[in-house]
């Protein structure tokens, strides 16, 4: 039973030897320190990457052409092509459990020349041309005004919605934004509303974009039905990653291209390239797990051979304590109370510490600001139950051979030891 005495019995073996006690401890400790920590550095890591993706729907993959590699029906390799607007609903009518089919163009942006004018200020920019549709695809937060839409496709409004960094570069800051113009390319298109985005396209770049209708940026910049690119989104439950074949066989036949011709139609996978993420993350974990679990073990070893030592110092006790009539499993459990005591004991500092580790660095990171591609390292209240478990477990296996070894004593040999 844990009586007092029990206990008492617990705190003198313990601290009989101090400096042995605790750098037994220690390595249990240390054990737990480095699970605690290699895990919350993953999920840090794991944050920042996904930190990336956003709010961006994961299922969907972009499309675009290439010149093609492959002579085909009499027509010749290297032969250049657009996608069209009808291909849309082509795709739509042949391919199933498509959620969002949102045809692009775009022109300018980083690195090209001003391609955007607002009185005195020049600043060149992304300028995508878009159907509605695409909110769902790229979210953004819309923070004055409204986005396009149908209405602004069908009667190819020279409107524009511009991020928060178009903003900031063209106008004052007390000006008046919505109902104001701004030229592109020449021509003036009306500024509806303002947007900011969230994810790692949330960057600066991300806030230095112009969205117009598709309808007027063809219409403005002489491109007729051409379609620059395609963001294509599953339905949920269907993997974009499995229909992707579909859709590029599908537009191979419109514009004859060769059917093994892998080049002329060039795609990105964002849910593909998301469940390699995933995977690794699950690798890293797994690796935290292991190099925690290992570090413990040594400490959890280093437990069982001490409890051994302690047994062995304390055979003619066990003996007086046997000829006395005390029955074997009373000696194994105070065996194993001993050991399992110490050690949850020591991993709960070692819990204590990681726990003020991670508060730290989340301190440090909340004063210089957001660290790419890492954020918020944390741990689960699940991980430190599963930590306490282990604990409960090591401190069972570490004691479990001494107290084999102490109800091996036989009372008449242990009075004999010196």
């Amino acid at each position: 039973m844990f009586n007092r005495d029990r206990w008492r019995e617990i705190l003198e073996v313990l601290t009989s030897n101090v400096w042995r006690t605790i750098f037994t401890a220690f390595g249990v400790c240390w054990g737990i320190f480095i699970l605690i920590v290699l895990l919350a550095a993953g999920k840090g890591l794991e944050n920042g990457i996904k930190q990336d993706f956003g709010d961006t729907a994961t299922n969907t993959m972009f499309m675009w052409t290439r010149a093609t590699t492959k002579a085909y029906e009499g027509l010749p390799q290297g032969r250049g092509f657009n996608f069209k607007i009808s291909d849309v609903q082509a795709i739509r009518d042949n391919v199933p459990n498509l959620r969002f089919i949102s045809p692009r163009n775009q022109l300018g942006g980083f690195g090209g020349n001003n391609n955007v004018v607002k009185g005195i200020r020049t600043g060149a920019f992304n300028v995508y041309g878009d159907y509605p549709e695409i909110i769902n695809q790229d979210p953004m937060a819309v923070t004055s005004g409204r986005f396009i839409n149908y209405n602004d496709i069908d009667e190819k409004r020279k409107v524009a919605v511009i991020g928060l960094g178009v903003k900031n570069d063209l106008y004052e800051k007390d000006e008046e934004v919505l109902g104001s113009y701004i030229k592109i390319q020449g021509v003036n298109f009306m500024v509806i509303g303002t947007y900011k985005k969230n994810n790692s396209g949330g960057g600066e770049e991300g806030q230095k974009e112009i969205f117009v209708p598709f309808t007027a940026f063809s219409q403005a910049f002489n491109q007729g039905e051409n379609v620059g690119w395609m963001a294509i989104t599953a339905n949920d439950g269907s993997s974009i990653s499995q229909l992707k074949d579909k859709i590029i066989d599908e537009m191979k036949k419109r514009h004859k291209v060769h059917p093994e011709d892998n080049r002329a139609i060039g795609y990105f996978d964002l849910y593909e390239q998301y469940n390699r993420v995933e995977s690794l993350f699950g690798a890293l974990k797994a690796v935290a797990y292991i190099v925690g679990i290992m570090v413990l073990l040594s400490g959890i070893i280093g437990v069982s051979n001490i409890m051994l030592i302690v047994v062995k110092e304390r055979t003619k006790e066990i003996g007086i304590r046997r000829a006395l009539g005390e029955q074997p499993w009373s000696i194994k459990k105070q065996i194993l109370m001993e050991s399992i005591f110490l050690t949850i004991i020591s991993g709960m500092v070692g819990i204590i510490f990681g726990s003020l580790v991670i508060y730290g660095i989340n301190s440090l990171l909340d004063s210089v600001g957001p660290v790419d591609m890492f954020m918020s390292p944390s741990v689960s209240v699940g991980v430190v139950t599963g930590a306490l478990i282990i604990l409960m477990v090591s401190g069972l296996l570490a004691g479990f051979i001494p107290a084999q070894s102490a109800i091996r004593v036989r009372p008449i040999e242990a009075l004999r030891t010196e």
